[in-house]
């Protein structure tokens, strides 16, 4: 008799998930039900997988509402009825229009008005009046009596009970980013939103037993729809022949006779090695009806190559040699020994996926190509939840109950500490209590970071789309709901270091006329030049190498080889260091034999090639199929369930419960099976496939060997990409003591991004801050329409300029072509700017500019006041900021004596690059602190927690260490005793 039920997606009103829709359900003996959320299909997929296998029937459906006010209901009879839904909300979503008072569907769809006084109802056959309980009263009045028959129950179920409707309050409250005593009975749903037995209905409807015989009917008459969860669902062939079945033999033909060709570009000895794996996974591939998917990724590529985008394939997809001859990887799976069953087999039941990265320039591009090439109608993004997790929740509900924002973050901050509220503060105490069930509560629709799906039938068919600002659709679910379904998603991201890579090429080619083949990956990895760079941590711009953690892990190992960075990739992720096998990989690594003398002789033979060490993903497998005796696939479901949602699914209890019961089986000691799990447990979810951290090391390579051999326009490749790990005065530096000539913005020479000719570079002015863009752009046009600027009074006389965009310029440099100092040019400005107004100038038939050839006094000049305007404008100096130190007083060591004071204590003084705060294990706060020395060499710094709660960081700028000397594995770390902050110099200091 429920045909209006909400989930928690309708988001920010109900409170139930699916399951526990499901559960309620259960109890009160209700099977066959209608989901129907607010203006949103994100609960359907997510109803039918929970009830799954049970007796229940879900009815999908969707509430069409302005706001909260109820138009009408949507049954899906069947699942045309389902799209219909689907393509009408997706529709009103996009363009943002209020649904009308009559539904346009007339066809394999029930529509339910709810009951109105005194309407006069013109219905059509699909068509019914829903009746609330509260409704019932009118009934009784003559004048109804001819809708009985076209009348239905419409009870809204949105809370588990009465007091779950507090909870629905505070949602609200959210919603409309109110306090509660500002809520009014319009922004909320009826209290007597909740389920009641059969014996209440019977009570409320009894007098209309035709109300009760029609919604019976209306449940009965619609299909349970089978979506037939897990089969693949994703485009199917790409040869446009009509014929299915010949469409897929030529399009295996045609993925067949490009992998041949691409083994030959690849490989100079094709041998039977290599063509009885190209064999093995091109009959996987067909057998598992994966052809057009990696025809598809194909096709992105090729995209890609034709428009000059650099790109790079990872994640498990680097272990299929298809893809590394197809060129959509550049990880040789043979020589990795990397085995594609941990991309496809036939147990896994999930869909694989490829993950391609892009410039973050070219991304949009390449997704643009998809939705033009594959259709709206069938193509998609991939949608995920936004959630209240700890922070968001206690700030949320903080507003909602109107406290403070400084009692918000002490609220906040406690519970990231896991500090129980005093049991006085009742009203903390009620905000700690519904904090704890709101927590993992879904709050809005996401953009997924990366996914597309591409769906063989029109994508209406599982899910209405949302359309948010950038302007390509995203389906109701995420991706769990997706995978299930059978839809795999098309991987396509972005990250700066592809940028760096791509402009590098360029400007090496414009610069230095040379071009460099960035794939031949073999040649890299011979360089030596790049091993002196891994030796020395000269890393800096250097993609997934660059981190000072990155640099110690790769100076604990002594890394000189891509195998060793390849472990390194994987190793650095916290669940590996949290697990302890980092460090116990670091061990072994430098002593094997001591190693394989400690490691259990069973884990040692799963992975010699880790010294027994759990590093990859595919050791989880490895170690559940060889150690517990599990099969391929359970082994699989525990690799995945180690990660986000899965962890909470049955299947993985399942797969957990027997990977102990098989050590048991196999004699395992109970400690030791322990121990293996806590092992699994601590790192799987966080760890990388090791085709996926080849990946990383193979770009890691490309980024290095330009460093190696065209450090000032790698530099410049990474300055104009904004950057990777560290701020973009430490690239500047870094060009710098590469041997650049640095020159600050210039209005006759430089660009809005850096430039380089020869080993000159000239910054660019989109560094500055405060300048106006437009302003910007029409004066670099006029110098090159018009020619340069021969003068400020030319460029006034030019250029539409006000008088603090004129004084930016002038304080930046960029003017010095004029061969005036910046106090004549302030003089100028202030004289010109009181003569001219703000204007769009006309191009002039004669030159007749204002004089400002004055004679100026000699004023007092220091470069540091240089420095301090672009410390002021650019948040970086060109010239070493220990110049800009008030003491110029140099005192302690230089970083490249540390090892020298081993065991001692020392003082150095070191310009401050990043920090990091970490937790211990007992919740207090410890700090890292890395750091250069005035020669531009790393001090890497760590500050315990009874120091950390002394002494602070404050901001950017050169501080004074105090500490001892520390060495784990060859790497050296200052332990702080004390720090202190050292003051700028300002002209002030010295006037006497």
């Amino acid at each position: 008799m429920y045909l209006n039920c909400h989930t928690w997606f309708s988001f920010l009103y109900g409170t139930l998930s699916p399951k526990a829709l499901m559960q309620v359900l259960e109890r009160y003996g209700v099977e066959r039900f209608v989901v129907s959320d607010i203006n949103n299909t994100s609960g359907c997929l997510e109803m039918v997988r929970v009830t799954e296998n049970t007796p229940f029937s879900p009815i999908l459906g969707v509430d069409f509402r302005n706001q909260l006010k109820q138009k009408f209901v949507g049954i899906a009879k069947n699942h045309n009825g389902f799209e219909k839904l689907n393509r009408l909300l997706s529709t009103h979503l996009k363009e943002e229009k209020p649904f009308s008072s009559k539904c346009e569907i007339r066809e394999d769809v029930f529509i339910l008005y709810p009951f109105k006084k005194d309407k006069v109802y013109d219905l059509d056959e699909n068509e019914f009046i829903g009746v609330n309980f509260k409704d019932l009263r009118y009934l009784a009045l003559g004048k109804y009596a001819e809708y009985f028959s076209k009348m239905v129950i419409l009870h809204p179920v949105s809370f588990f009970n009465r007091k779950n409707f507090e909870l629905h309050k505070l949602l609200r409250g959210i919603a409309e980013n109110t306090i509660l005593s500002k809520i009014t009975p319009d922004d909320l749903g009826s209290a007597d939103e909740v389920l009641l037995d059969e014996s209440d209905f019977m009570d409320a409807y009894g007098a209309y037993p035709q109300i009760i015989e029609n919604t019976a009917n209306l449940l009965n008459a619609c299909e349970v729809i089978d979506f037939e969860l897990g089969k693949n669902k994703n485009k199917s062939v790409c040869n446009p022949n009509p014929d299915k079945e010949i469409a897929k033999e030529l399009d295996y033909q045609k993925l067949k006779n490009l992998v041949y060709e691409g083994a030959k570009y690849r490989y100079k000895d094709v041998n039977k090695v290599v063509t009885d794996r190209i064999k093995k996974e091109l009959d996987l591939i067909k057998s598992e009806n994966y052809v057009s998917y990696f025809l598809i990724n194909y096709d992105i590529i090729s995209f890609a190559q034709k428009q000059g985008f650099y790109y790079i394939g990872r994640g498990s997809g680097a272990n299929s040699i298809v893809a590394y001859c197809l060129k959509i990887t550049d990880v040789d799976p043979i020589d990795l020994d990397l085995y594609f069953e941990r991309f496809i087999n036939v147990f896994r039941k999930t869909p694989p996926d490829f993950d391609i990265d892009f410039s973050w320039q070219d991304r949009d591009q390449i997704i643009q190509y998809i939705f033009d090439t594959y259709g709206l109608e069938h193509t998609c993004l991939q949608a995920t939840y936004t959630t209240f997790q700890t922070n968001s929740i206690y700030r949320e509900l903080g507003k909602v109950y109107g406290l403070p924002t400084e009692e918000i973050e002490v609220l906040a901050e406690k519970a990231k500490k896991g500090i129980e509220v005093s049991k006085s503060d009742k009203l903390y105490k009620e905000i700690e209590k519904y904090a704890q069930k709101i927590k993992d509560f879904p709050k809005n629709l996401s953009i997924h970071a990366s996914g597309i799906l591409i769906a063989d039938q029109p994508i209406y068919r599982y899910t209405a789309t949302s359309h948010p600002p950038k302007g390509f659709p995203i389906c109701q679910f995420d991706m769990y709901n997706a995978e299930d379904l059978g839809l795999y998603k098309f991987d396509i991201l972005s990250q700066r270091g592809l940028g760096h890579i791509k402009d590098t090429l360029a400007i090496v080619k414009q610069n230095r006329g040379v071009e460099i083949d960035i794939h031949d990956v073999p040649k890299f990895m011979k360089d030596e030049r790049i091993v002196k760079h891994l030796e020395k941590g000269n890393l800096v711009g250097c993609f997934y190498v660059e981190s000072p953690a990155m640099r110690m892990l790769l100076a604990k190992l002594a890394c000189k080889d891509y195998l060793t960075l390849v472990a390194a990739s994987s190793i650095i992720r916290p669940g590996v260091a949290q697990s302890g096998m980092m460090r116990e990989y670091i061990l072994r690594h430098h002593a094997p034999d001591k190693g394989k003398s400690i490691a259990h002789p069973v884990l040692w033979d799963i992975m010699p090639d880790t010294y027994g060490v759990m590093v990859y993903q595919e050791d989880v497998i490895k170690v559940a199929y060889q150690f517990a005796g599990m099969g391929l696939g359970e082994s699989d479901v525990l690799r995945r369930g180690m990660s986000g949602k899965y962890r909470s699914r049955e299947e993985f209890q399942k797969v957990k419960e027997k990977f102990f019961s098989n050590c048991v089986q196999k004699g395992h000691p109970e400690a030791l099976a322990v121990e293996v799990w806590r092992q699994v447990e601590s790192f799987a979810g966080y760890s990388f496939a090791k085709g996926h951290s080849a990946s990383f090391a193979v770009e890691s390579y490309q980024s290095m060997y330009l460093k190696a051999h065209f450090p000032l326009d790698f530099m410049v490749g990474v300055i104009n990409n904004f950057g990777g790990f560290y701020r973009t005065g430490l690239y500047v530096q870094e060009a710098k003591k590469a041997g650049a000539k640095l020159e600050a913005p210039c209005l006759n020479r430089s660009d809005l991004l850096t430039t380089i000719t020869g080993d000159t570079i000239f910054l660019g002015f989109i560094h500055i801050k405060g300048l106006e863009s437009n302003m910007l752009q029409y004066a670099l046009c006029s110098r090159k329409n018009n020619g340069e600027f021969l003068s400020i009074n030319d460029f006034v006389d030019r250029i539409a300029i006000g008088l603090e965009q004129l004084i930016i310029l002038i304080r930046i440099g960029a003017f010095r072509f004029t061969n005036k100092s910046k106090q004549a040019l302030l003089w100028d400005a202030h004289f010109l700017m009181n003569k001219k107004p703000v204007k769009a100038m006309q191009n002039k038939l004669f030159n007749y500019s204002t004089k400002t050839d004055f004679e100026m006094p000699n004023l007092y000049y220091d470069v540091r006041n240089d420095m301090l305007d672009e410390l002021e404008l650019m948040d970086f100096t060109l010239s070493s900021p220990f110049d800009l130190l008030k003491c110029q007083n140099r005192i302690g060591i230089k970083a490249s004596e540390i090892p020298l004071y081993l065991g001692k204590q020392i003082e150095i003084i070191g310009q401050l690059v990043t920090t990091k705060y970490v937790k211990t294990r007992s919740g207090l706060t410890m700090f890292f602190g890395t750091f250069l020395d005035e020669a531009g060499n790393w001090i890497d710094t760590v500050l315990f927690p009874n120091i950390a709660a002394q002494f602070n960081f404050k901001g950017y700028g050169c501080y004074l260490i105090k500490g001892k000397v520390t060495k784990e594995f060859d790497f050296f770390t200052v332990e702080v005793l004390e720090i202190e902050k050292l003051g700028w110099w300002n002209a002030q200091d010295d006037i006497v």
